[in-house]
Order: C-alpha cells, then sequence, then structure tokens
C-alpha cells in the first residue's frame, strides 16, 4: 500500500478526550509531528472505539539517562518535567535523544550549605547558596545552563536549607529573568516558607502534618501551584514508618482541591542513590492519577492533573489537548479512563511528537 503522504496517518472510530468527556466516535489525523485536520491521503488507522487521550506530563521527575526516557514514553509518559539534572551538558545531551519522552529541567538546583540534599554525591559544590548576594549570580548560572525553571531546596528553619531572605532573593532573580521557581518543600514550616518567600510551584506535601484549610486558602490566594508527589511521599511514609502518613498526604491534597489550587500530577520517579524512594518511571504516574482520586479528585480532574494544567502553568502551550496544530503527543487506551481511572493502565498505543512509540513485551502499565 502507497500513500500520498507516509507521514499523515488517520485514527479512525476513536472516541477522544476533549476535557470534560469522551467524544463519540471520531477521526484525528496525525501530520506528521503535530495533529492536523485533512486526511487526504493517511494511512487509515481503525481505532475500533478505543479511547484517545493526550499524551501524559508527569511534572515531577528526575532523569537517569535515555532509559528514563524511554521508559516514560512506555508508559504514556510523552513529556517529563526534570526537576534536577546536572551537570547542565547531561541535560543538553537528553534534550537531543529521539524516540522517548520529551523533557523540560530545572538543571542545577539551588541548595542550602547544611540541608540533606548538600549531602547527594557532587551536587554540593554545584549548587550551594549561602546567602543572599549570590542569588543573581547564582540564577545566571542556570540560565548559562539552560535551565527551564529555578529548583529550590527549602528545609525547615534550622534544617541548612536556603534562609528566607536568601530565598526571597533567589525567586525576585528568577522572575527578573522571567523563570518560575519550584520549591521542595516536605515539612508544613517550609510549605509556609515557600509561601512567604513568593515560589509559583510547591512540590512535595508535608510528611509532618496535614497542610491546613487556612494554609490552602492562603496557597490559592496567592495563586500558587502544587505537585504533591504523592507516589514519592507514600514510599517514604512506609520505608520510614511514619503512621497515618498515606492518610496525611491524602488529607492536604483533599484541602488543596477544595481550596481551588492547581494540583498537576508528578511522581519524583528518580533512580538516584541515597533517595529513599524510588518511584519507577513512567508507570508510577498511573499509580499518581489513582493516588489523586482517593484524594477527592474526578477522574476528569486527574486527568487534567497530567495533560493541561501542566501545559499551562509550564508554558507547555503545543501539547496536553487534542486540538489541529498540537503536538502529537497521544496515548490509546483499551478502555475509559472516566469510569474507572485505572483504566489509564490500558494503554494500547503511544506516539511521541507524531511517531509511534514501540510498547515494550510486558503489555500493560
Amino acid at each position: 500500500m502507497s500513500f500520498d503522504n507516509p507521514r499523515v496517518t488517520a485514527l479512525t472510530n476513536v472516541r477522544v478526550f476533549d476535557g470534560t468527556g469522551m467524544t463519540a466516535p471520531t477521526t484525528v489525523v496525525i501530520d506528521g509531528a503535530v495533529l492536523g485536520g485533512d486526511a487526504t491521503g493517511a494511512e487509515i488507522v481503525d481505532a475500533g472505539g478505543a479511547f484517545l487521550l493526550p499524551g501524559f506530563i508527569d511534572a515531577h521527575i528526575h532523569t537517569a539517562g535515555t532509559e528514563s526516557l524511554l521508559r516514560l514514553a512506555d508508559h504514556g509518559v510523552t513529556t517529563g518535567l526534570d526537576m534536577t539534572t546536572f551537570p547542565p551538558d547531561r541535560v543538553a545531551a537528553l534534550r537531543k535523544e529521539p524516540g522517548g519522552s520529551d523533557i523540560r529541567s530545572s538543571g542545577t538546583p539551588v541548595i542550602g550549605p547544611g540541608g540533606p540534599h548538600s549531602k547527594l554525591r557532587g551536587l554540593a559544590e554545584a549548587a550551594v547558596i549561602t546567602g543572599p548576594d549570590q542569588a543573581v549570580a547564582v540564577i545566571a548560572d542556570r540560565v548559562a545552563g539552560g535551565s527551564d525553571y529555578i529548583k529550590i531546596m527549602l528545609e525547615a528553619p534550622g534544617g541548612g536549607g536556603p534562609d528566607a531572605e536568601t530565598a526571597t532573593a533567589v525567586v525576585a532573580a528568577a522572575h527578573a529573568r522571567g523563570l518560575r521557581v519550584v520549591a521542595h518543600a516536605t515539612t508544613v514550616s517550609a510549605y509556609r516558607l515557600a509561601l512567604d518567600t513568593g515560589v509559583d510551584v510547591l512540590t512535595h506535601v508535608p510528611l509532618d502534618a496535614v497542610v491546613s484549610p487556612e494554609d490552602a486558602t492562603r496557597t490559592a490566594e496567592l495563586g500558587r501551584i502544587v505537585i504533591p508527589t504523592l507516589t514519592m511521599m507514600e514510599g517514604i511514609a512506609a520505608r520510614v514508618g511514619i503512621p497515618g502518613g498515606l492518610e496525611r498526604i491524602l488529607a492536604t491534597v483533599a484541602n488543596l482541591h477544595a481550596a481551588g489550587v492547581p494540583v498537576l500530577a508528578g511522581t519524583d520517579a528518580n533512580t538516584e542513590p541515597g533517595v529513599p524512594f524510588h518511584p519507577e518511571h513512567g508507570t508510577s504516574l498511573h499509580h499518581e492519577l489513582e493516588l489523586l482520586v482517593a484524594a477527592g479528585l474526578t477522574p476528569t480532574q486527574a486527568l487534567h492533573a497530567a495533560t493541561t494544567l501542566p501545559a499551562d502553568h509550564f508554558d507547555l502551550r503545543d501539547r496536553g489537548t487534542i486540538t489541529p496544530g498540537a503536538r502529537a503527543d497521544l496515548i490509546l487506551l483499551a478502555a475509559n479512563p472516566l469510569t474507572d481511572i485505572r483504566a489509564t493502565r490500558t494503554l494500547t498505543r503511544v506516539w511521541c511528537a507524531g511517531v509511534e512509540h514501540p510498547r515494550p513485551a510486558t503489555g500493560p502499565s
């Protein structure tokens, strides 16, 4: 069989997630790397009534090389927001890798001189900031290294992270360069410090206490975004034996969601030595969606947390929806995730920028 343009594919008889529900069976055209509208001369693929979604965006990962990008794509995660990779040339090399998930990265994080992250191998020399007078130079260094946004590691007072004055200076320097700031915060006091210093996005949720409705309301009023990484926090709570850890983090997300805070799906997938838990790249995103639903989000809202919301809040304007002109990052499911969020695991096909990604022999996620 020959086609006028072998790079044009028409997916027929497919039900499309349009942001509110699933459409009646329709046709979606993949025209090169983007979604098109003209099926003339296209290769026809009958989807048999299956369910088509935008490729998922994991809003908190740590890349471990090409293999991690391929594993993300294996499980329908077509974009990963990396929250620490260094040195900068390692990030640059990964951006050029074909066939796997597309990435954005914070590159080298900003850390304090005494926190737990300063003890990670090779990180302290490149990442430590000791005072607000260094903020402008630190951000200039991150810009030179190609960081798409800034990651700052905040700790409880006395925990060795950047102090309030230093963190505020880092945020101001980043904003002057047009960069968002993502703050690591795993305690209530670090969470409140993040709110006080003006960061844009908070990642993780506290393990020591529930974020109160009052703090959740303040988060919403300040226009902050939260990536709770429930998979990671659940794993840490189980690993170190925190009583009621899962219930606590789910309650925090319930409070944030009730207050109107945008909640993004991110897993903290990593393979880094010294980290207390290692969510798997790709497959953990499906568990994250299930935990978001357990916290009170509807399946539709959970899907937005892994598609439109990270696309909107990280300026990925070419993805997250199935509309003509958007990047052709797509996943095809055998079952409807709006009925049961666990159906995201019924993955049958994946396209990254219009190129079908070969599925692993192991089957569903």
